[in-house]
């Protein structure tokens, strides 16, 4: 047992007993803990001018950095327990190795830095400090966010030790407990190893968060009005439930009916189409005849950088799918430079009189940004907004489907369509480019495109079916 589980339990206390206590072999590997490993190995480099040093022996040495520290800790419950700093660094002070000290620095993604974060640090510094014979005030939180590198200091007061201490506890009598409840914020289920296993506990149980829209406030009314589970949703009125939810202002009544619709479309595996979608699939078909773009982007986040835009080309909708033509547009340098901009923007209006369809609104965002980066008349970008069309937006406007969510993923297994690469996702396609940018190894960029390009199949075959 060793920070890292105390990571996971501030996350989510049911993946900390998981992660400690669960049938491995029930859990699926993630790539954002890799992605994470390699970011954290980037930044700590970078910090250290690549002069980094490894275990005990360095610390006596009063190397400037040093990792691969591990320190044993006694509770109460008899774990073998440890603490792993992710790195040392030397700073000026008194310890028991001279006129020097060591102070703990993490690694982050993206902008913000957390409680994780900041307990991680507190956590380091309490063991650090017995094992040094030194008092420890800050520690340092390392990220490079956009391309814009920087190290925070973090004070390590009293207050912050405490709840520290007080997480390790907390941690220790829930791995000596039985297993925790599902988490009540499944949205952070989608980057965990455990999520297959506890959607299938949360399918059976029938907990309510399964249901498209509900969150955990939508939740904690349903179960103040007696609605406890998926089952007694779906057998509510609709009447009788929004008289109930009357007194929370911000129940809108045309949610409730959907989510009643969710739930019984879920339970039966049976989809429901609303009766305001005629009309609208009509009119697509009818403009989709004139052939259309379908477009999926693969991005890196974090450097805010679309490195790939994947276009299949469809002609007739009714064709074969041999007919239809793939293109990648890549942007390995993230220089945004004016030509390969340009050459997007071609691309899309090589076939004026076509829709381009996406899943989504990640790649509207960025084609609309591509336009006004190169001065597009306010015309010219209104023609191209009124071009695009949003399937994601479409498909939840018009049917009712027995999914727990609307992704691309979500709908397109439903229907039947099978990725090449099994359980592959964004996360894993983003993996991949960081080991293509570390290693220059073009197999990896292959994989990118064959997903990409399986991607824009997905949304084809969504489309089918809508047209169906």
């Amino acid at each position: 047992m060793n920070n890292n589980l105390l990571k996971s339990f501030l996350r989510c206390k049911r993946k900390a007993w998981l992660d400690f206590k669960g049938d491995k072999s029930r859990s699926v590997w993630c790539p954002h803990k890799s992605i994470e490993l390699i970011n954290e190995n980037k930044n700590f480099h970078q910090y250290t001018n690549d002069k980094i040093y490894f275990g005990l022996n360095a610390c006596k040495e009063g190397r400037k950095a040093v990792a691969g520290l591990s320190l044993k800790i006694h509770n109460k419950y008899v774990y073998n327990s440890e603490i792993q700093p992710p790195l040392l660094i030397k700073v000026a002070g008194q310890s028991k190795w001279g006129e020097y000290k060591y102070i703990p620095a993490v690694s982050k993604l993206g902008r913000k830095t957390t409680n994780e974060h900041r307990l991680e640090l507190a956590f380091c510094v309490i063991h650090l400090e017995k094992f040094q014979v030194c008092k420890i005030h800050h520690g340092l939180v390392i990220s490079n966010f956009r391309n814009n590198f920087q190290s925070e200091r973090i004070f390590i007061n009293d207050k912050l030790r405490e709840k520290a201490s007080k997480v390790f506890d907390d941690l220790l009598n829930s791995l000596n407990k039985e297993i925790p409840e599902i988490t009540k914020d499944r949205k952070k289920c989608s980057i965990c190893s455990w999520q297959k296993y506890c959607n299938e506990e949360a399918k059976s149980n029938g907990i309510l968060t399964d249901i498209d829209g509900i969150g955990f406030k939508t939740e904690l009314q349903l179960k103040e009005v007696g609605i406890n589970n998926i089952q007694q949703l779906a057998l509510s009125s609709e009447d009788n439930l929004k008289q109930k939810l009357s007194a929370y202002k911000d129940t809108r009544p045309e949610k409730i009916n959907k989510f009643i619709k969710q739930s019984r479309s879920y339970l039966s595996g049976v989809p429901f189409k609303l009766s305001s979608s005629k009309k609208t699939l009509l009119d697509i078909d009818e403009k989709l005849k004139s052939g259309f773009f379908i477009i999926d982007i693969e991005s890196n986040p974090d450097e805010s950088h679309d490195f790939l835009y994947g276009f299949l080309s469809v002609e007739n909708i009714n064709g074969k799918l041999k007919e239809t033509v793939y293109e990648p547009l890549l942007d390995l340098n993230h220089n945004n430079n004016n030509k390969k901009l340009h050459k997007i923007i071609q691309k899309i209006q090589s076939k004026k009189q076509w829709l381009i369809v996406h899943y989504g609104e990640t790649e509207k965002v960025s084609i609309i940004k591509i336009a006004k980066k190169l001065k597009l008349t306010y015309s010219e970008i209104e023609e191209l907004k009124s071009r695009l069309i949003d399937l994601h937006l479409l498909i939840r406007s018009t049917w009712v489907l027995p999914l727990k969510n609307y992704s691309l993923k979500t709908v397109a297994k439903w229907i039947g369509f099978e990725w090449k690469e099994k359980n592959i996702s964004g996360s894993q396609a983003l993996l991949w480019w960081i080991q293509y940018l570390n290693t220059s190894n073009e197999s990896f960029l292959t994989k990118i495109i064959k997903y990409n390009k399986d991607d824009c199949l997905a949304t084809l075959s969504i489309i089918n079916w809508l047209k169906n």
